[in-house]
């Protein structure tokens, strides 16, 4: 079967392939892919049995990361937690997936990985699980009620309730005030987790990209930004993106406030799912808090081709590396996630 690859910021086919498709997400989206060349200058391929002249009836998107430091791959898709495989069959899968694999063993590029939620690549591809994550997803279409009674009631509800008791202000938008808002206390979450914070370009690439589909929501206290949320609204999914907080007002339920005003306006608007993203298996703390909200998890597998082993920094390294960035200057940590993250996509 002949496969052909088709650029998806310039075909639309593809727009409209993704607007019809039950499983395509907004990492799928064109203005996702936007982003992701405008600030990193990834670009995007989407590999498909669809001649040119057919609509589009089945599609896998790439995006092509060339990096002197960390090698040339196709990855589907940076800094996306997952990128469902839009298939008709597992055997189209595979169909695809020999392709791309064909460039690999060509020496095109390094390794080849996808990120689909749902299905998984034939033995035959050689395909190998790199990863493994637990995925929330909360179902929006219960009754408001049903769904507030549903949260846990001490870390959810009283959170909620403390808030609107303390009066929080909340705000919503994309201003460029907003935005630094917004960042300031991502700069002060990413130190307390020892990484640098991701650039500030990259967020000024989504704005400019999504519009009015995406929001900074943040929640203040006597004028003071003490949580924000980022969430992206794409076909009947929110999703929430990145969150971060100043520790110190933790304890009057910003985030709680955050979160819950997106589900009402997500139910408002005829939003049937909030996808909460990605967690690392073993971060209790992240896994917990979603599944306090009521959202179901599920599991989420990357597959990589060749899939070698990836040597691990040793515990003195990961220590020396914890230690540089609690202590570096938030303006040397905002360079360093400048310089670095177009490397890890």
């Amino acid at each position: 079967m002949a496969v052909y690859e088709l650029n998806p910021l310039q075909d639309s086919r593809w727009a409209r392939f993704v607007q019809q498709h039950p499983r395509a997400s907004v990492f799928h989206s064109p203005p996702w892919l936007d982003a992701l060349q405008r600030t990193y200058g990834y670009a995007p391929v989407v590999v498909s049995t669809c001649p040119v002249n057919e609509p589009l009836s089945n599609g896998l998107v790439f995006c092509q990361v060339k990096s002197w430091l960390t090698g040339r791959r196709l990855v589907s898709l940076p800094f996306s937690d997952h990128c469902a495989a839009l298939v008709e069959s597992n055997e189209q899968l595979d169909t695809l997936l020999m392709h791309v694999k064909r460039s690999v063993d060509d020496k095109q590029w390094r390794y080849v990985e996808i990120r689909p939620a749902l299905c998984q690549p034939g033995h035959g591809t050689q395909l190998g699980q790199s990863n493994t994550y637990f995925l929330h997803r909360l179902d929006l279409t219960r009754g408001r009620e049903q769904l507030f009674q549903g949260f846990h009631k001490d870390c959810v509800q009283r959170k909620i309730r403390r808030a609107e008791r303390e009066q929080l202000h909340y705000e919503e938008g994309r201003s460029e005030a907003q935005l630094n808002k917004f960042y300031r206390l991502l700069v002060m979450t990413r130190k307390r987790q020892h990484l640098p914070p991701q650039p500030l370009a990259w967020f000024r690439g989504l704005i400019a990209a999504f519009g009015d589909q995406l929001k900074i929501r943040i929640a203040s206290k006597d004028g003071m930004a003490v949580a924000s949320i980022l969430t992206l609204a794409c076909k009947q999914v929110m999703t929430y993106k990145y969150g971060c907080s100043d520790a110190r007002y933790n304890k009057f339920g910003g985030t709680a406030l955050l979160f819950w005003r997106t589900i009402q306006e997500a139910q408002e608007l005829g939003f049937e799912e909030l996808d909460m993203g990605r967690s690392d298996l073993d971060n209790t703390g992240l896994v917990v808090f979603k599944e306090h909200w009521g959202a179901t998890r599920s599991m989420l597998s990357y597959w990589r081709y060749p899939n070698r082993h990836q040597l691990s920094p040793n515990a003195w390294g990961v220590r020396l590396a914890k230690q540089l960035v609690s202590a570096a200057p938030d303006l040397s940590l905002e360079a360093a996630g400048s310089l670095l993250y177009r490397h890890i996509g």
